[in-house]
């Protein structure tokens, strides 16, 4: 077993980067072990065995750790959503399908833990701020790789949204095991399918 000095010593070795890395990897345990609520500065020191000042140095508030929690998110949903448009099709039904699948993987990769984050999100207007502008980053790109199939016209900004609400409410249910997975994969394709059919009609 190794002595306290030695266990210092190892916290110590590590960089700044990586200290960060541990305390968001252990938010996340302590989201899904004990829910949002749990989530404190001081929780999370105690969990991670780490002084609260060494928390503090990386996340001066609680809102600053769930604004970096959801960025983590956002980021790895980026390189799922990458690595699928990268194998897909260049078709509606294939790039469609990429934006489905991704989706849904994501949320169910995080599991029960991202619903109450993004909740959390939802209750000041600092963190619901960051929540909306990587929304419209993610809406913009989906604009951008739909836009070849809707006859020129430019899909629009409620499409995209209602799209988004699918989206999220799909994948929650599905990591809540309300519905299956590929189910929610299949409903989201068929919404994000239809709205590009809508949006070429005009």
């Amino acid at each position: 077993m190794s002595s306290p000095k030695t266990e210092q010593q190892r916290r110590q070795r590590l960089t700044r980067e990586d200290r960060q890395r541990q305390l968001i990897e252990t938010a996340w345990r302590v989201v899904g072990e004990e829910g949002t609520d749990a989530l404190t500065l001081g929780r999370l020191a105690e969990r991670a065995g780490v002084t609260k000042p060494v928390v503090y140095s990386h996340f001066p508030t609680r809102s600053a750790l769930l604004i970096a929690l959801y960025r983590d998110f956002d980021t790895r949903e980026f390189a799922i959503m990458d690595a699928a448009l990268t194998g897909s099709e260049a078709s509606l039904a294939g790039k469609a399908g990429a934006i489905a699948s991704s989706y849904v993987d994501c949320v169910l990769t995080q599991g029960r833990e991202i619903p109450g984050v993004m909740a959390a999100l939802a209750g000041s207007p600092e963190l619901a701020a960051v929540k909306r502008d990587c929304d419209l980053i993610f809406l913009e790109k989906c604009r951008d790789l739909l836009a070849p199939f809707a006859a020129g016209r430019t899909i629009p900004t409620a499409g995209l949204r209602a799209m988004l609400g699918a989206a999220e409410g799909l994948s929650h249910a599905a990591a809540t095991q309300e519905i299956g997975a590929d189910e929610a994969k299949r409903e989201l394709f068929e919404t994000i399918t239809a709205m590009v059919a809508r949006s070429a009609k005009g």
